[in-house]
């Protein structure tokens, strides 16, 4: 793997799902488009728009048409049902990056901490997917409440006891896919709402795919879209949904999903 295509292909995709965000993407999309002007290879910014009522479209199209001729970066509006695991589905699967990373759109892991993601061993072949962590030594949280910070541990608990051992942040919105990686596990999302996180560890461990998590330091955002008990219940059976379809082999790399995943949780 490498940094440069003859082709002028991007190595690096970074898809941001995006609901109702006129307010905060142009500041985002600006400190996205400094780091990756300093970087060395090419990159490519999908938002993907997710049934959002105000300008978030009319922002990345403005932002794209501001870009000169010579840009290091692209940056292309996708849609999609709304729901974030639909709209994260989506734009992973129309990157074109050797390297694909999931990046919230309120930015609460600084952009640079996406230095972490790509080190070396990446480009050596080390690993197949890079996980955020919230937790392990090294990371750092800003101002998160405290009871936000115990449901959130409730709940990974919860997915490492059912789902996938060994990982101690599940939910963290900041992920990065080898292109190898998206192409074994995206097509055979079936949520569409918060839940796709643990589903597609899930996945990625059935593939036998290559998991590690990176410390990184983390803000709490005050407009936060989570709704922390609605949400946390409708991820709890999402998780067992997800537990029930391995058993039943509806994971299957034969039987890859055509439509877009479920978002009657949402």
């Amino acid at each position: 793997m490498g940094t440069t295509s003859a082709t002028g292909e991007p190595f690096l995709t970074l898809v941001i799902p995006a609901y109702n965000e006129a307010n905060r993407l142009p500041e985002s999309l600006r400190q996205i488009g400094e780091f990756l002007r300093a970087r060395s290879f090419r990159s490519e910014i999908l938002v993907v728009e997710n049934g959002s009522t105000d300008r978030t479209s009319a922002v990345v199209i403005d932002y794209s048409e501001s870009l000169p001729i010579d840009s290091p970066f692209e940056v292309r509006l996708l849609h999609s049902l709304k729901g974030k695991g639909a709209a994260v589905r989506t734009g992973m699967l129309a990157g074109r990056g050797e390297v694909l990373f999931i990046c919230d759109a309120d930015l609460s892991m600084p952009i640079e901490e996406l230095g972490r993601f790509l080190p070396p061993e990446l480009l050596a072949g080390t690993f197949d997917v890079a996980i955020a962590s919230r937790e392990l030594p090294g990371s750092v949280r800003y101002d998160e409440p405290y009871y936000r910070h115990v449901m959130g541990r409730v709940f990974n608990l919860i997915v490492r006891l059912l789902i996938v051992p060994g990982i101690q942040d599940t939910q963290c919105g900041f992920k990065l896919f080898t292109a190898n990686a998206v192409s074994r596990i995206f097509p055979y999302l079936t949520i569409g709402g918060w839940g796709f996180d643990p589903e597609a560890l899930w996945i990625a461990r059935a593939r036998g795919l290559r998991l590690i998590e990176i410390p990184v330091h983390w803000y709490y955002k005050t407009e936060s879209r989570v709704r922390p008990l609605h949400d946390t219940f409708a991820m709890l059976r999402e998780v067992l949904r997800v537990r029930r379809n391995g058993r039943l082999g509806r994971y299957d790399e034969r039987v890859a999903l055509s439509d877009s995943p479920s978002s009657a949780s949402d």
